[in-house]
């Protein structure tokens, strides 16, 4: 018998919970991980993040612990995909 894990997202994601996952590509490297709904939800917010903070050349302490908060929820529920994709 097989036990399947929920993953939930966290209540300090304010984010958006797609129905659906995708095949996600790392933008560096090109390797690609298979992710579900949740996991791709919890993807896009990192991503997003990051690519907000690039750009905005300067930090805040809130933004940048909501990246950290979001990458550490990535490695504790999947990963292999955090080191493909985020790593």
């Amino acid at each position: 018998m097989s036990t399947k894990i929920k993953q939930k997202l966290p209540k300090w994601f304010h984010g958006e919970l797609y129905k659906k996952g995708a095949t996600v590509r790392n933008r560096f490297s090109g390797e690609e991980y298979e992710l579900n709904n949740v996991e791709l939800s919890m993807y896009d917010f990192v991503i997003g993040s990051t690519i907000v903070l690039e750009m905005a050349g300067g930090y805040k302490h809130a933004d940048v612990n909501e990246l950290r908060k979001g990458l550490d929820w990535f490695r504790q529920n999947n990963a292999k995909a955090y080191m493909v994709l985020l790593d």
